[in-house]
């Protein structure tokens, strides 16, 4: 897979260098390249920002650095069209649904926004490129699109083939079946006083499967009530 990432603040992206992630690129699975905004640009200050129609505070992302970028890095390549991605708090929200199927994509392509947004002709163009997808990653306002843009490629990246070592621990994780993961626990067996249940020392691997079933639909209940169906939330 491939992603471009467009930023005025491309050293954010330094930490997908590390771990899985960074293994993945230096085997070839995942090609993450970062660019900056301002090198579209072409004036002395290298502006990518201006006050906005109509009054308001703050400014608002220009649209021609965004066609310029876009024009180089979206251009559908062998007839295929990349999904471009824009973080936004106006978005739908970003769930691991949304992850797993993005990361089915040839080529992604993320536009980091800042001040008080993109104009919004950016959006209708890149439409001309790519299937654009406008994605929040919840009901907050962060300073940027960058923050959301890495937990977005880490939660896509890990679900490329072969990026996690065991892909069995793909399947049992919070939200893959709708629900939150079971807990979890290692040696030793008693801890400050606090030990291990039973039933995952028992070896009865029946009894721990239905275990674990209680213990996402209890923990979900609980933590998470909205994912449950009506009548699994009341019971």
């Amino acid at each position: 897979m491939r992603i471009d990432v467009v930023s005025i603040f491309p050293s954010y992206f330094d930490g997908l260098t590390l771990s899985l992630l960074g293994k993945a690129q230096h085997t070839g699975l995942l090609d993450l390249r970062v660019h900056d905004l301002r090198d579209w640009t072409h004036d002395r200050h290298r502006t990518v920002d201006d006050t906005p129609y109509g009054g308001g505070a703050g400014m608002v992302m220009k649209p021609e650095p965004w066609g310029l970028a876009l024009d180089e890095l979206a251009s559908p390549r062998g007839g295929v069209r990349p999904t471009i991605v824009f973080p936004s708090p106006a978005g739908q929200v970003f769930t691991q649904a949304t992850a797993r199927e993005l990361s089915t994509a040839e080529h992604l392509v993320f536009g980091c926004g800042r001040y008080e947004g993109i104009d919004e002709r950016v959006f209708e163009y890149a439409s001309a490129l790519g299937d654009v997808r406008l994605l929040s990653l919840g009901d907050y306002v962060l300073n940027g699109g960058e923050v959301a843009t890495m937990a977005m490629i880490e939660a896509i990246g890990r679900l490329i083939p072969g990026v996690v070592g065991n892909p069995e621990s793909l399947v049992e994780e919070s939200h893959e079946d709708g629900l939150l993961e079971y807990p979890s626990y290692t040696k030793p067996s008693v801890w400050r006083d606090r030990a291990v249940p039973d039933v995952l020392l028992s070896g009865n691997h029946g009894a721990i499967a239905r275990w674990r079933r209680e213990q996402q639909l209890e923990r979900t209940r609980r933590r998470r009530p909205d994912l449950l169906p009506d009548d699994d939330a009341g019971a």
